[in-house]
């Protein structure tokens, strides 16, 4: 969402943007790393770059959208450049108790998502937890909209004979 107040001719502070959005990219992050620590870095290291970058007022049109390029850029980088004696840790973030049922489906999704490819990955999160469209990923990856699609599709296919039951199946396409 573009806030109309927000821009070049309406800075936002950036202390205020990080107040305001940490949390929210941090989960981003999350989901987009697979690493609850790695998500926190990725976000502290986001916010020192805009810093650097444009001081202490932000002037964009679109603050949060810019953080999430720059999450996901910066996750590429790192999966680049990563040591091989680096691990990912399974460690899921702290979250609000749910019935057991739902607890297990979700632990059941994201084990199966955990074996994604990181474009895969990164695709279904864009889309079924940012609500984004496949133009707006493909600006994000900058890829072509048919190659999201095919990203989607091939996670699905990946993903259906992972996940045990039909209802965390259907959870995942609603």
């Amino acid at each position: 969402m573009t806030n109309p107040t927000v821009g070049r001719d309406h800075p936002v502070a950036l202390a205020d943007f990080v107040r305001a959005d940490s949390l929210r990219l941090t989960r981003f992050a999350y989901l987009v790393t697979g690493d609850r620590l790695r998500a926190e870095d990725v976000v502290q290291d986001v916010f020192m770059s805009m810093h650097k970058r444009f001081g202490p007022n932000l002037r964009l049109e679109n603050p949060h959208g810019y953080a999430q390029k720059a999450i996901v850029n910066a996750h590429i980088s790192w999966l680049r450049r990563r040591r091989p004696s680096e691990l990912l840790i399974d460690e899921l973030p702290e979250r609000p108790v749910a019935a057991r049922a739902d607890l297990e489906t979700a632990d059941e999704v994201w084990n199966a998502m955990s074996g994604l490819a990181r474009r895969q990955r990164i695709v279904l999160v864009l889309r079924y937890y940012e609500g984004f469209s496949d133009k707006e990923i493909a600006a994000i990856l900058d890829c072509r909209e048919g190659t999201i699609r095919s990203l989607a599709t091939r996670a699905f296919a990946r993903l259906r004979p992972l996940l045990s039951t039909s209802r965390a199946t259907t959870e995942m396409t609603a």
